[in-house]
């Protein structure tokens, strides 16, 4: 395979046609690769294909988004879970389709426009690191495996997001102007409850109830809300409400003051290990419970089966199951597990 062939997953987006130039700029043969899920945006990263001067193959996921992302989010959220697509599609999907496409063509490498890097563990291989962006993105990223880092490179990995439209908007690249997509792919609209009531099998509406089981109002389906939510519940009270569970199995959402929404004991499973050494005993990381820069202090017991406990050195709010624990020893992501 040629080292300095890559295939680029390119969109209509300001990163992946930032990180095509960058990639050009470093020497590379750039094959662009626009992954279709049936909801538009090919003429946008045709437009960026051409104005850059690379090739752009195009091919259809939606199959595999379907049965790899679509049906799991809509069973997690239909079980009481908040899920997170585009963890589970980074693995499942779209770095699989870059990889295939990849040995078709005798491309070595792979990258996409995420805010990561890539750096070389103690043991010779691949290492995930956060990107030095406040737009890091390593959160998503954690589930891969050090088999495909060994294929990835991240040509944004050290550019604050501000530089990348400004490098779009020198290299006169059609996405310079365009704004940044902050929904889920295939919700274009963010609405997700809408989404899972069009594909049917939606809970009613039910209670919401205190701890004790009392009621305190009318909900709308409990597939509406997550763990700490506090916004649109409609219900009165003398203090701020908040979600603190979701219970599938009687269709109730439980509500509270606040109490019973820290955690300082969160279980996971599905370990996803990154790091050099494999975790065979209790280790102190920085734990990320979702997407978002806050991470906190806590330590790990690997108990098998891919089940971790997380002892979080102050209590954590809201804990959701179905989110990610991402695990963190300074820039490095050392691992992932699913919140339960």
């Amino acid at each position: 395979m040629a080292d300095k062939k890559v295939v680029l997953g390119l969109s209509g987006g300001v990163d992946s046609a930032v990180a095509a130039q960058r990639l050009m700029d470093q020497g590379y043969e750039v094959h662009g690769l626009y992954l279709d899920i049936g909801l538009g945006g090919e003429q946008s990263a045709r437009d960026n294909a051409a104005k850059l001067g690379i090739p752009l193959t195009v091919r259809s996921i939606q199959q595999e988004l379907e049965e790899h992302v679509c049906t799991p989010f809509a069973q997690d959220y239909l079980s009481g879970r908040t899920p997170i697509p585009c963890a589970r599609c980074n693995r499942a999907v779209k770095f699989p389709a870059l990889l295939a496409f990849a040995d078709e063509i005798g491309a070595r490498y792979v990258a996409t426009g995420h805010y990561a890097r890539i750096g070389v563990g103690t043991d010779g291989g691949p290492i995930l690191l956060r990107g030095t962006s406040s737009n890091d993105q390593s959160y998503m990223l954690s589930r891969l495996t050090r088999d495909t880092l060994e294929r990835i490179v991240f040509p944004l990995g050290d550019a604050p997001k501000e530089q990348t439209r400004q490098e779009a908007q020198a290299s006169q690249l059609p996405a310079a102007s365009r704004p940044d997509s902050m929904e889920i792919c295939f919700i274009p609209d963010d609405d997700y409850a809408a989404w899972l009531d069009a594909r049917g099998g939606t809970p009613p509406p039910g209670n919401f109830v205190d701890a004790q089981g009392n009621v305190l109002g009318t909900h709308k389906g409990f597939h509406h809300y997550t763990i700490g939510q506090r916004r649109g519940l409609g219900v009165s009270s003398s203090g701020r409400l908040f979600v603190t569970e979701i219970r599938p199995h009687t269709n109730e959402v439980v509500l509270s003051h606040g109490e019973g929404l820290h955690a300082s004991l969160v279980h996971t499973e599905d370990l996803n290990w990154l790091a050099e050494e494999p975790l065979t005993q209790p280790l102190q990381v920085e734990v990320r419970l979702r997407h978002s820069r806050h991470q906190d202090p806590a330590t790990l017991i690997p108990l098998g089966d891919g089940r971790v406990d997380i002892h979080m050195e102050r209590p954590a709010r809201a804990p959701t199951p179905g989110q990610l624990a991402v695990f963190y020893r300074g820039d490095q992501v050392l691992g992932s597990g699913w919140i339960v």
